[in-house]
């Protein structure tokens, strides 16, 4: 039996297969662009590695979006059948990743929380299992089970960005910080402490230091997967609009955010379209970027991965003027969320679906059902996932709606009396 970089025992006699599996892990760490071809040398070597096939679905899955899955799904149905003698850790995680790829997130969740408990240096484990909270909106178990593995982890700077970010979302901002610098101190090339910490100092308004750490670290990121590339330049952009120049904003969506996006990529897709709106909420014309956008996006239609990507893909139909699309996906999204597991179905049922009808209207300037579809699900906002930075953009949206009808209310104010 080998064991990989990280001390875990691995069911190959392949030195090649482990090697490629710490790799993989060195790549999902750092958000990597190389993850999945590091795990297919892997598989040249050592066609029956259950843990590679895991992987290689775990990959996939990630991606959200229907052929990724379909990809995944032929990489899952591998890991199993090479799973008869294999470690209880393995076991546990093609477990866990069986569970993803059926959207049983409570089990999946339940799974690598086993798994960090009984082996605290399965760092991949900790990583998932804080991706599943963070699109449930469960910050406390985001940074729990980062948090109580550090003792067993304290060599593997990683984690410290993982705690980090945790940390940020549960607002303790100092720890968060102090944790993401010495992610970064110990090692540069760590773009999610990057980007911890970028959380941080926006939370705290700390617009000129946030461009300067971000610019400062930002020629590490040119070996990440597009997702933390494009994701980053965009929190630079953020701070550039705090700072009310649109102008350079424009220039990062076109040089590094869109310019430089998988354009089939649901993640991308969702930052470029938050970005556009978050332009068009301080008044900048962006009206010519719409289209060439949302053209990507009928393949997202019956997707529903998760609902926070549904909200920001049916916003940039509307707006682009897709009408019959954005009504079709509405339609869709209320069907998918009656096939769901009661813990997820409410969710879609009470959050997402009320703010997918707000947005629609939003976008075509109907402010008043805006008011009255979101007002109704603000305080529940955290439950479809995604960040503070990124769930504050509707919070906007609510707010400006409300702006729009002030003049309005007003008249008939004044009408009345």
């Amino acid at each position: 039996m080998l064991k990989d970089a990280q001390g875990l025992e691995v069911s190959t006699d392949s030195h090649e297969a482990v090697d490629a599996i710490s790799s993989f892990t060195n790549q999902s760490l750092t958000y990597g662009k190389e993850a999945l071809n590091v795990v297919k040398q892997g598989l040249l070597a050592d066609s029956t590695c259950a843990m590679l096939h895991a992987y290689a679905a775990a990959h996939f899955l990630s991606q959200e979006n229907e052929q990724a899955n379909s990809q995944a799904i032929r990489y899952l149905q591998a890991a199993i059948k090479y799973s008869t003698n294999i470690t209880e850790r393995e076991k546990l995680y093609i477990k866990a990743i069986s569970a993803w790829a059926i959207k049983r997130i409570d089990v999946a969740i339940a799974l690598h929380e086993t798994i960090t408990d009984k082996y605290p240096r399965d760092l991949i484990s900790v990583q998932q299992g804080q991706y599943h909270y963070f699109y449930l909106g469960d910050k406390e178990r985001l940074v729990n089970i980062a948090q109580k593995v550090l003792p067993q982890n304290e060599d593997n700077y990683f984690l410290y960005g993982m705690v980090a970010f945790g940390l940020e979302q549960c607002h303790q901002y100092e720890q968060a910080e102090a944790m993401g610098r010495m992610a970064t101190s110990y090692n540069r090339n760590d773009p999610w402490a990057h980007h911890a910490v970028a959380h941080v100092m926006e939370a705290q308004a700390r617009i000129d230091e946030g461009i300067a750490w971000m610019e400062s670290l930002a020629d590490t990121w040119n070996d990440c997967n597009s997702m933390l590339y494009t994701h980053n330049w965009w929190h630079i952009a953020l701070y550039y609009l705090e700072r009310g120049n649109h102008q350079k904003v424009l220039q990062l969506y076109n040089t590094h955010i869109w310019g430089r996006a998988r354009k089939d990529s649901p993640k991308d897709q969702v930052g470029a379209i938050s970005l556009l709106l978050r332009l068009e909420l301080r008044g900048v014309d962006v009206s010519e970027y719409w289209q060439s956008l949302a053209i990507y996006l009928l393949p997202r239609l019956h997707e529903h991965a998760l609902a926070f990507q549904d909200l920001h893909y049916i916003y940039a139909l509307a707006r682009a003027g897709y009408t019959d699309w954005a009504n079709e996906m509405r339609l869709s999204m209320y069907q998918h969320a009656l096939s769901l597991p009661s813990y997820i179905r409410r969710q879609w049922l009470e959050v997402a679906i009320p703010v997918a009808r707000g947005l629609v209207a939003y976008a075509n300037g109907e402010y008043s059902n805006t008011v009255i579809n979101f007002k109704q699900v603000l305080p529940r906002l955290h439950e479809i996932g995604g960040s503070h930075a990124q769930r504050q953009l509707f919070k906007q949206v609510y707010q400006d709606a409300n702006l729009q009808l002030a003049p309005t209310l007003r008249y008939i104010s004044a009408s009345i009396s």
